[in-house]
C-alpha cells in the first residue's frame, strides 16, 4: 500500500472501510491506528470520527452485511423440516455467503487471536455454531455429528484456502461445496426425509457477489 493518500470519493464511509480492511489484513488489527487510516484517506481524525468512533466500529461495520445474511439463513433453516435436502441447501447458501465475504475472511485469518476477544469475533462464532447445529441431529452418532461440523468448517476455512489456487472463482466454490456436501451425505447415508425439499430458491441460482462486501478495488471518478 503506497504512502500517497488516495483520492476522496463521495462514499466516504465505504472508502474508510476499504482502507481499514486492507490495513487490517496487511498490518494486523492491533497495529493499525485510526491516525494511519485517516492519513491514508487524506482526512483529519475528526472527519474519520464522524463515521466511526473506534477501530472496532469499523470492524463491526465490515462484518455487518455478512452477519445479516447468516442470521437470515439461520432463521430460514429453523423454519424448515430437518431433512437432508434442507441441510444440503443450508450448505449451498452458506457457500454463497462465505464466497461473497472472502475478503473479510482474510481479515479474520490474519487477526484470529485479537478478534476472538472482540464482539465481532464472538458473534461470527455463534452464527457458525448455530448453522452447525442445524446440520446435526440430536440422536445422531458422534461420527455423524463430526462429519456435519467438518462439512461446514470445510466451507468456512476452505473459502480462505482456495484463494491461493488458480482457477475460476465459481468453479472453485462449487468444488469446495461438493466436498462439504459429500461429508454431509456420509453423515446421513439412509435419510428417509431426503424427498422433503426446502422452500425458497436454491443458492446455486444466486451469485456469490450478492453478499454486500466493500469492494476491494474502489473506483475513483
Amino acid at each position: 500500500m503506497g504512502s500517497t493518500p488516495r483520492p476522496r470519493r463521495s462514499n466516504t464511509r465505504q472508502h474508510i472501510q476499504e482502507v481499514a480492511r486492507d490495513f487490517f489484513m496487511e498490518r494486523g488489527y492491533e497495529k493499525t491506528s485510526l491516525r494511519e487510516i485517516a492519513d491514508e484517506l487524506g482526512v483529519t481524525k475528526a472527519a474519520l470520527y464522524y463515521h466511526f468512533r473506534t477501530k472496532e466500529d469499523i470492524l463491526v461495520s465490515l462484518f455487518s452485511d455478512v452477519g445479516i445474511a447468516l442470521d437470515e439463513l439461520i432463521f430460514w433453516g429453523r423454519q424448515q423440516p430437518r431433512s437432508l435436502a434442507v441441510k444440503r441447501e443450508l450448505l449451498d447458501r452458506s457457500s454463497v455467503i462465505f464466497s461473497g465475504a472472502a475478503p473479510l475472511f482474510n481479515v479474520l485469518n490474519a487477526n484470529q487471536a485479537t478478534l476472538s476477544d472482540l464482539s465481532v469475533g464472538q458473534d461470527f462464532k455463534d452464527r457458525v455454531t448455530a448453522l452447525s447445529e442445524l446440520l446435526q441431529e440430536p440422536d445422531s452418532t458422534v461420527a455423524a455429528k463430526v462429519r456435519c461440523v467438518t462439512a461446514l468448517l470445510t466451507l468456512h476455512y476452505g473459502t480462505f484456502a482456495i484463494q491461493h489456487i488458480e482457477g475460476d472463482p465459481e468453479e472453485k466454490r462449487l468444488a469446495l461445496l461438493a466436498g462439504a456436501t459429500e461429508l454431509l451425505a456420509a453423515a446421513y447415508p439412509t435419510d428417509p426425509s431426503e424427498a422433503t425439499s426446502p422452500s425458497g430458491p436454491p443458492a446455486s441460482t444466486r451469485d456469490a457477489a450478492s453478499v454486500a462486501v466493500p469492494n476491494p478495488e474502489p473506483t475513483v471518478p
